[in-house]
């Protein structure tokens, strides 16, 4: 098909319009993500004034975070006492790595994902060029990474913060969202679908946090500079401002979007550059709903193992490290005993790690969401109808991805609690002591994961429309109101508002308590059979 003409201006024919479609479907999402960022930059300014409200007391956390390899690699860099060098160090690896995910989110799913759903199609039907959707995905993603840029830098002026160094770290924001936006694209059109454009883009910007992050744990600060995470981190807001810094990000934006034009002009719609591997010709050991689902979810299973593995090492590797800090009196070491809820230091140490435990806990209460968001996806797409076409009932396909999930959940966490307790007790513990409760207490999580999964397969359920929004602001809600985010606003044992809240922290020396776990399955069994007798009920499609 030729290629329609350009419009007004040079843009592509249809840009104009494909725009506000973007905008109007990213108006459900987009505005999370940026209230998400200000909200994360304003958190760590009230996180710093409340626990380091004195000069001495940024002095001797300076100090600390110099001597600590591990909290130099989490900020990222060498830090000076000063209220806002302090809280955009703490916060700023975190809100350049969320421009950088929902730009490329963004893009991917104004691209490639509207070619897997056959939408581009009837939009190229029209007088649209084939270069206008990616424009489009562009100039809406890019767009969101400014806003979240100026509305943080906004905020922070308006807290008295100096505007030069402000207008910095607000660009810093904005460039991470572009290059990976910018990433997103090329993928997109390498990949034939939207899963492996989403794998691929997202693989980019974990090497990329990587290398950061070995950067300047080991000193090695050549790999921060190759990172594009680094390099919104080198631009070193409210230090020395490296302006010249912006350039590279923005540069290399520059050539990676017109690599994905000139890609864009390769390629059949729907189609990818990269081969794909082609499947068997007969498997014939689909017989059932599960062994249907397993095909379906076992490579995203795997690369999760592979992620709860690395974080697991890396969190136990630092045992050595962790323990030399806690050995230190400081403000650090009194927040840390406060947040756990213990007074004997013989104790501090595990039940600080069993926190890392947690926190791969938050994370792989995800898994399941995502899962369920697969439901919605099969169904929209056609593919779950036609295998309900086969004897295959509706709530036995359902109940197939249901299982594999839950098992998949439980697995997860068993090899977090398995390489985590090993690790640690290698390096600072007893193994026949330690590695038991390690995993005793990770297995202890499983029931608190499967009921954030079971509230989204509930809205899916009776709300199959709004099911995707719904799972991701219950995800959202459970982290941000959770024991590790919510120290950072002052809430220091989190809220009874998510159910991670009720699970007990197995190496403080208390008896554990069954009653959360047992609680927290029947309220996971309730609220899967509520969505699954929903799911009867209502039209599929």
């Amino acid at each position: 098909m030729a290629d329609a003409p350009h419009g007004r201006a040079g843009a592509p024919a249809g840009t104009g319009h494909l725009v506000r479609l973007a905008l109007r479907r990213e108006r459900g999402i987009a505005p999370w993500w940026i209230l998400l960022i200000v909200a994360l930059a304003l958190a760590l300014v009230s996180y710093v004034n409340r626990t380091m409200g004195t000069y001495e007391l940024k002095v001797t956390y300076v100090e600390l975070a110099a001597r600590n390899v591990f909290l130099r690699a989490l900020g990222g860099g060498l830090i000076e006492p000063r209220l806002e060098v302090i809280a955009t160090w703490r916060s700023g690896g975190f809100l350049y790595v969320a421009s950088a995910f929902a730009a490329l989110m963004s893009i991917v799913r104004h691209t490639r994902r509207e070619e897997d759903e056959g939408r581009a199609e009837l939009v190229r039907s029209g007088m649209v060029s084939r270069y206008a959707p990616l424009t489009a995905a562009l100039l809406v993603a890019g767009g969101v990474s400014l806003a979240g840029g100026v509305l943080a830098g906004a905020v922070l002026i308006g807290l008295g913060f100096e505007p030069v160094g402000t207008v910095a770290y607000g660009a810093a924001i904005t460039v991470a969202g572009w290059v990976f936006g910018a990433v997103a694209a090329v993928a997109a059109q390498l990949a034939r679908s939207a899963r492996t454009a989403t794998a691929v883009s997202l693989s980019a910007l974990g090497a990329a946090y990587v290398m950061r992050y070995a950067g300047d744990a080991t000193g090695q600060y050549w790999l921060k500079a190759l990172s594009p995470i680094g390099w919104s981190h080198l631009v070193r807001a409210y230090q020395d401002e490296r302006w010249w810094m912006l350039g590279v990000p923005v540069l290399v934006s520059a050539i990676l979007y017109v690599i994905a034009y000139r890609l864009v002009g390769r390629r059949d719609l729907g189609e990818g550059l990269l081969p794909e591997r082609l499947g068997r010709e007969s498997a014939p050991e689909l017989r059932g709903p599960v062994s249907l689902a397993w095909r379906l979810h076992r490579g995203l299973l795997a690369k999760w193992t592979a992620g709860v593995a690395c974080f697991a090492v890396a969190g136990a590797g630092l045992s050595p490290l962790a323990q030399d800090l806690l050995s230190r009196p400081s403000i650090v070491v009194q927040n840390i005993t406060s947040v756990l809820g213990v007074s004997d230091m013989t104790t501090t140490l595990g039940a600080y790690s069993w926190y890392l435990i947690l926190v791969i806990a938050y994370a792989v209460a995800l898994y399941p969401v995502l899962m369920t968001l697969r439901l919605r996806s099969e169904e929209t797409s056609g593919r779950a109808e036609t295998v309900q076409s086969t004897p295959m009932t509706r709530l036995r396909w359902a109940a197939g991805h249901l299982v594999v999930t839950g098992l998949g959940t439980a697995a997860l966490m068993a090899v977090a609690g398995l390489v985590f307790g090993t690790l640690y007790s290698l390096l600072v513990g007893d193994l026949a002591r330690d590695l038991p409760r390690f995993l005793a207490g990770a297995l202890s999580t499983v029931p608190a994961a499967w009921c954030v999964g079971a509230v989204c397969v509930l809205a899916y359920g009776l709300l199959p429309r709004a099911s995707v929004a719904i799972s991701w602001i219950v995800w959202l809600l459970t982290a941000g109101l959770g024991k590790v985010v919510s120290p950072l606003y002052g809430l220091w044992h989190g809220t009874p508002l998510e159910p991670f809240h009720y699970i007990p922290n197995p190496m403080i020396g208390t008896s554990f308590d069954v009653r959360p776990t047992f609680a927290l399955t029947a309220l996971t069994a309730l609220l899967v059979g509520g969505a699954l007798a929903a799911l009867r009920r209502r039209d599929f499609g």
